[in-house]
């Protein structure tokens, strides 16, 4: 049996996470070369999640993460406190020319049939300064915490983000805390620390400590190094193909006891089919799929996380759990920005089979 033990007793988090937190500039549907003014969202995959469970889901989270002593970094503090999130800051003081900065990601949203582009401006991140004894593990999950999450984007930013993922992860194992990682497979990253090879050591050493892993089939063959399947599946919603690599995964890592993923069918970039699937305890789970008329796909997998995790916390079937998060995904997409503004009542709503019909 590979059951989650999620702590029952009195804790001072539901859950907390471990990242860097950016602010992304996003000019809508222009592209950046034509734009002439933006939006600022606060974001971190890792974040998004903790956001994500205080603000709809009314859960108890904190976020560990850098934070620089200036004006980009007060503007990240005030979003963090109106999402509700407990934060655990590293300082860095601002030099006022290099820094240490808070990173930024520029991401339009595209439109129809020009994608969606992302790029960064990562140099010298206090995010990527982070190492092991940056954070006092014992006393944090000493007062009481049932779920800790990273991901692999943070892993990707230095030589130290990845060592203090494992130093945080075998700290939360200690106190009997679930542990689980969003392999976030991002190739523009992982090329300036040394490719593909390089983003699978640090990866495979990373899950060796993980009980629930979040992944895409992408995300479990390129940063993992699991083999696929010799037929590849012609649709993206189809199952079998993920269920196949899970198999390899557990037998490479028996130590995980869930693995879950979205999937997402992209017709244009504001039209995408949309699903779920979870592996839990030797069990199988598919979500309905439907189709999302997209506002802003940044921070749905997020999202969907967010509502899974929500649901084994709060003791929901693992069915249940599965649908919350593919409700919560896709109402994630209907909004502008990374984290969410959805309401626990609508996510329940539209698990259960809800409609756009107007709410009078």
């Amino acid at each position: 049996m590979k059951e989650l033990k999620i702590r029952k007793d009195e804790c001072e988090l539901d859950f907390l996470s471990l990242g860097a937190l950016v602010h992304r500039l996003d000019p809508g549907v222009v592209p950046f070369r034509k734009a002439n003014s933006v939006d600022i969202h606060v974001s971190g995959g890792e974040y998004n999640v903790a956001a994500g469970l205080s603000d709809c889901f009314e859960m108890k989270t904190g976020v560990a993460t850098a934070m620089v002593n200036y004006g980009i970094g007060e503007l990240v503090q005030n979003r963090v406190r109106a999402m509700g999130v407990q934060p655990f800051y590293k300082w860095f003081e601002h030099d006022g020319v290099r820094g240490p900065n808070i990173a930024t990601v520029y991401s339009d949203r595209g439109f129809g049939v020009r994608p969606p582009v992302v790029f960064y401006n990562r140099s010298n991140e206090a995010g990527a300064l982070l190492k092991p004894g940056d954070f006092d593990w014992n006393t944090i999950f000493g007062k009481g915490v049932r779920w800790f999450h990273s991901g692999g984007i943070f892993a990707a930013l230095s030589e130290t983000t990845s060592d203090l993922i494992i130093e945080a992860m075998q700290a939360a194992k200690e106190q009997g805390t679930v542990t689980s990682f969003d392999l976030n497979y991002r190739e523009k990253l992982w090329s300036s620390m040394g490719g593909l090879k390089k983003a699978q050591n640090v990866l495979r050493r990373i899950v060796e400590n993980v009980d629930v892993l979040i992944g895409n089939e992408e995300d479990l063959q390129k940063g993992l190094g699991i083999q696929g399947p010799a037929v590849v599946s012609k649709s993206k919603l189809d199952t079998k193909t993920f269920f196949e690599i899970i198999d390899r995964v557990t037998k490479q890592f028996p130590n995980i006891k869930m693995v879950a993923t979205t999937l997402r069918e992209v017709k244009s970039s504001n039209r995408h089919n949309w699903g779920g699937v979870l592996w839990y305890n030797g069990k199988e789970y598919v979500s309905p799929t439907c189709e999302l008329d997209v506002l802003d796909r940044i921070g749905g997998g997020d999202g969907f996380a967010t509502g899974l995790i929500y649901g084994f916390i709060s003791g929901k079937t693992p069915e249940e759990a599965l649908r919350l998060g593919w409700a919560h995904g896709a109402l994630l997409t209907t909004f502008p920005g990374d984290v969410t503004m959805a309401k626990v009542a609508e996510v329940e709503a539209f698990a259960k089979g809800g409609s756009a019909r107007v709410q009078r």
